[in-house]
Parts: structure tokens; sequence; C-alpha cells
């Protein structure tokens, strides 16, 4: 991850869980995690930050570990959530994460803060923790033209979605759209893709 993005993130930790937890619920995700995502099955939160949709997805049948960069979000997840597990774990490695751990993965809004020369083995890993069989969402807020850092300091790459697409090996894609997020209204790409 970047560095800068982690550590500003950290710093504001208390903020961005508000913020975040006073969004409405991001039901069209949901939806979609519904549709697609193996009830029952393991499940991974990749970036759950202050552990909205890890809590989401354990509540509605999905056993689910939140992970995440920041240690400062970790807190706030395990605050406010305590009956969720919250674990430590950076993209593009995830090395804490062995391969074929999980049925479900989510990644909800988190590889646009990479630098743009890491998306592509960050989304090889996604697949890689996958089980056979088992379902990745993988969303990303859009950055047009260039990379672009807010007034905090957080990184937002600019790419393509072929960047993406053509990066996650052994899967079919099964759903894919460019829309604006319910939650945030903030442009996004969402794909989901079954590892075969």
């Amino acid at each position: 991850m970047d560095k800068a993005t982690v550590d500003t993130y950290t710093a504001s930790a208390g903020q961005y869980a508000d913020e975040w937890l006073e969004q409405p619920a991001p039901d069209d995700m949901y939806e979609r995690l519904r549709r697609f995502f193996k009830l029952g099955g393991t499940t991974a939160d990749i970036g759950c930050g202050a552990g909205r949709d890890t809590a989401w997805l354990y509540a509605n049948g999905y056993p689910a570990v939140g992970y995440d960069a920041s240690e400062g979000l970790l807190e706030r997840a395990r605050l406010a959530f305590p009956h969720s597990p919250f674990k430590t774990a950076s993209l593009p490695e995830l090395r804490e994460i062995e391969d074929g751990t999980f049925d479900n993965v989510l990644c909800e809004t988190v590889i646009m803060h990479l630098p743009a020369a890491q998306i592509a083995a960050a989304c090889r890993r996604l697949t890689a923790i996958l089980k056979p069989g088992g379902m990745l969402y993988l969303s990303w807020r859009v950055t047009e033209g260039a990379d672009a850092r807010d007034k905090t300091g957080r990184l937002y790459s600019a790419f393509d979605a072929s960047l993406v697409l053509d990066n996650l090996p052994g899967t079919r894609i099964v759903f894919s759209e460019d829309a604006v997020n319910q939650s945030s209204g903030k442009r996004v790409y969402r794909v989901v893709a079954q590892r075969i």
C-alpha cells in the first residue's frame, strides 16, 4: 500500500471511521454480495477500514475476517464490532494469508490507493487467496486523468479497467460495471470474478 495513504488513515482513524459509519449503507453492493457470494463460505474483507462491511458479512451468514494495513482503523473496527475478527494485512502481498483460503473475497474501493505499478500484483494475489470456485468482488474509485492525492495525502491512482481485468488469472468475469457508488456518491468500477 502507499505509505502516505496508510499513515493518513492511521493518524485520522476516528474521523474516517465516523464518516464511513455515517454514510448510507451500500445496499447496492450488499445486493451483489448476496447474489454472488457463497452463503456460509469463509470470507475475507480486504481493506476493511472501520469494519462496517466485515460486520455486515458476518451478520448475514458469511463468516468474515477483516484485514487492513492501518492499525488505527483496525483498532476502531475492533471497538465498533467486537464480535468480528480483524487482522493486519497489506496489499499487494497479503503475506499473512495463505493461498486458497477463502470462498469469498471482498475488496471494496481499496486498490486505487496502490501505486499503479502494484495493482496487477494485487489483483493476482486477491485471486490466489480464493478457493477453487470462490468469488472475488473487487471495486475501485475511478480517477480521471493522472494520479492524484487528496488534501490529506491519500493516493488515488488513475488506471484503465483493463489493468485489473487482465490480471485476474484463472477466473471468469461474472459481473462488471462502471457506476456511481450508492454509499459515497463517487464513480466506481466493480468486478465480480469466479476462480475456476
